[in-house]
């Protein structure tokens, strides 16, 4: 398929950043449209309509109404998105979103109940409606050496900002508990549910370093599941490397070991690193592969095919979504006072 699909972008903060690199030169200009923009900031609002010579709104109402559009991309805050997504598709368009879903599990839920129900289409970038290459082969190596069963994991990702407090939800506490988890460790909680299953216990450690915001800059998950696995994820907005957002992952089976970018990233290569320690015929051998990175993890070509095809948001799809969504609200209760038990 070569259509591409009539989209309005709802939210110009990061939207912004999504026309400019997402949909300006990256992956999205090929799959997606833009025919309208929506902000409750005039400005933002005027000067991307300019930029982009298509009509400019300030109220979701008038994007709806909007002759020709077949999707909306939502990329305001995750609080309260939930209810804007399902205005969106009570109003028969498909969604491309951004991670996290929305902040209230319970409503998430709900409204993803919808869009299968009514058949629409919606996708965020973590999780991804399909598993992502080097996913995918972590997980084929575990088939093809028969590793067994998944036993723990550490994963990690950092990067440097030196935060200032601006009254957004960055800065609350309750909106994006322990925060570098809640931004960045996110896509780390995603992939390793691919391998992991029901969460039993979730305990949480958070410090602030360097940024000035209210919320963590530094955070550490421990995980238990309910089958005796434990794992851990680290995030931080306080390394300055210039080896930034590689979400480092060792996962230990039973009978092996895989690594996803691990150590230094190599000179000049953006792909992603992947290996395995493993045992065949009581020999041991060591794996090795690249994949194509996936930049912020948007899926285009898909999402068009999935919009122009009508395939909706199946009901397994939206039960990924919300297994992240138990774990991050899981993590809220821990940042709270500790720990959390599911």
């Amino acid at each position: 398929m070569t259509t591409r699909i009539r989209m309005a972008m709802l939210g110009l903060n990061f939207g912004g950043w999504m026309l400019e690199h997402e949909l300006g030169t990256g992956a999205g200009q090929a799959a997606v449209e833009i025919v309208a923009v929506c902000d409750r900031d005039a400005a933002k609002v005027a000067t991307w309509s300019a930029r982009l010579g298509v009509p400019g709104y300030t109220d979701l109402a008038d994007v709806l109404a909007h002759p020709g559009l077949q999707a909306v991309g939502v990329f305001t805050g995750p609080v309260g998105r939930a209810d804007l997504i399902e205005r969106i598709i009570l109003a028969g368009y498909d969604v491309l979103t951004t991670k996290p879903f929305d902040g209230d599990m319970r409503r998430a839920t709900a409204v993803l109940a919808l869009a299968t129900r009514l058949g629409r289409v919606v996708h965020l970038n973590s999780p991804a409606p399909q598993m992502t290459p080097d996913v995918m082969q972590l997980a084929a190596w575990a088939t093809q050496y028969q590793l067994g069963r998944p036993i723990a994991y550490r994963a990690t990702t950092w990067c440097a900002y030196r935060e200032q407090p601006d009254g957004s939800w960055y800065d609350d506490p309750r909106a994006c508990p322990a925060a570098p988890l809640f931004r960045l460790g996110i896509y780390l909680m995603n992939d390793v549910s691919w391998f992991f299953g029901e969460i039993a216990r979730v305990d949480v450690q958070q410090t602030r370093i360097f940024t000035h915001r209210p919320t963590a800059d530094t955070a550490q998950l421990a995980v238990q599941y309910a089958d005796g696995a434990l794992g851990s994820i680290f995030a931080s907005f306080c390394v300055d490397d210039q080896q930034y957002y590689r979400c480092s992952l060792e996962i230990n089976f039973a009978r092996g070991t895989l690594y996803r970018n691990v150590g230094p990233a190599p000179v000049a290569n953006s792909q992603v690193q992947l290996a395995g320690a493993v045992v065949v015929d009581g020999q041991a051998l060591q794996l090795h592969a690249e994949t194509a990175a996936q930049g912020a993890g948007y899926q285009w070509q898909v999402f068009r095919d999935a919009v122009l095809l009508g395939q909706g948001t199946p009901a397994a799809y939206a039960e990924r979504i919300v297994a992240g969504l138990r774990m991050l609200d899981a993590m809220r209760m821990a940042s709270d006072d500790g720990r959390a038990d599911e």
